[in-house]
């Protein structure tokens, strides 16, 4: 096999994505004659057909499709050398780029993004929000240098290629309407509970502590509403659609109608900050898990003040 042609991996990858190769020549600035040419020299390069022509377009073969997973991780893996290669160089010298996920995004994540810049204001912060997932993918693609994540007891994150640096623990709490019934109490066990109805975030975390806490109680909880986000969570308990769970940090923003209230024995999900294992972090980087850890235990401290004893419901 011929050495491949790293453009024309790039090429094939245009050509599945937009599905022609008409549409890919127009996005590459190249004609349609000189992309068919190069996806025929890259085919002669592999010895194996890559695409599939049909009337309406073009779709990648069983082989072009194998090929294209390996073009990514090698795409991956250049863009991952080219920011070392910057580091090195001196190029990203005064930037810090991070992740977070949305419920410590309106919490954690502000006060320590303040209390770096209060110290280090010459150097550009860029903070980016995704799921977890997509915080990890960023992550090994050198595009973000620390991310915080996020687990729980059953699913903890096990990865080799990360630096994990426990943060702080999170509590599960209560949310219930001011008027109901144990909104005024200091605690409250789940299974005094089994009667109530739930409103959940839609394929969340949060929706699988439920089911956990609830079915260690004997039973299974009824759910009432599936909320996109934890405001129109709020906006469903103070409505009484039905009450809910949620992390204490995305509570930074809780409607005058609501109480949270602490749940007894409930699962706490633990606050992370990641780096990866192989890459020696720049000196903001190493300023910045400094700035996490006491941002992180300033917070946890008033938290840990307000744990109540555990009450009978």
């Amino acid at each position: 096999m011929a050495d491949l042609d790293l453009h024309r991996l790039h090429l094939l990858r245009e050509v599945s994505r937009s599905g022609s190769l008409t549409s890919a020549a127009t996005a590459l600035s190249f004609t349609t004659s000189a992309v068919s040419q190069q996806i025929a020299k890259l085919e002669h390069e592999v010895g194996v057909a890559l695409i599939d022509r049909h009337p309406r377009g073009v779709v990648l073969t069983d082989a072009g499709q194998a090929l294209l997973r390996y073009a990514d991780d090698i795409d991956r893996t250049i863009e991952a050398a080219r920011a070392e290669m910057g580091e090195f160089a001196g190029l990203r010298r005064g930037q810090l780029r991070m992740g977070t996920f949305p419920t410590v995004g309106a919490s954690l994540m502000p006060d320590v993004v303040l209390a770096f810049r209060a110290r280090h204001p010459e150097i550009a912060v860029t903070v980016v929000s995704a799921r977890r997932d997509g915080l990890l993918e960023r992550l090994r693609r050198r595009d973000i240098e620390l991310t915080l994540l996020w687990d729980y007891p059953w699913e903890r994150i096990e990865d080799e290629d990360l630096n994990l640096v426990p943060l702080m623990n999170d509590p599960t709490m209560l949310l219930v309407p001011s008027d109901h019934p144990v909104a005024a109490r200091r605690s409250v066990r789940i299974d005094t509970l089994r009667d109530q109805e739930w409103i959940v975030r839609d394929e969340h975390p949060v929706a699988d502590v439920l089911r956990r806490v609830c079915r260690d109680a004997g039973f299974e909880p009824r759910i009432a509403f599936a909320a996109n986000d934890y405001q129109e969570t709020q906006g469903m308990v103070a409505a009484g659609i039905g009450i809910a769970l949620a992390p204490q940090l995305a509570l930074s923003a809780l409607r005058p109608d609501i109480v949270a209230v602490p749940l007894a024995g409930s699962p706490t999900r633990r606050i992370l900050l990641a780096h990866l294992a192989n890459r020696r972090l720049s000196p903001a980087g190493q300023q910045a898990v400094s700035v996490f850890r006491s941002t992180a235990k300033r917070l946890q401290a008033p938290a840990l003040a307000k744990q109540p004893p555990l009450l009978g419901g």
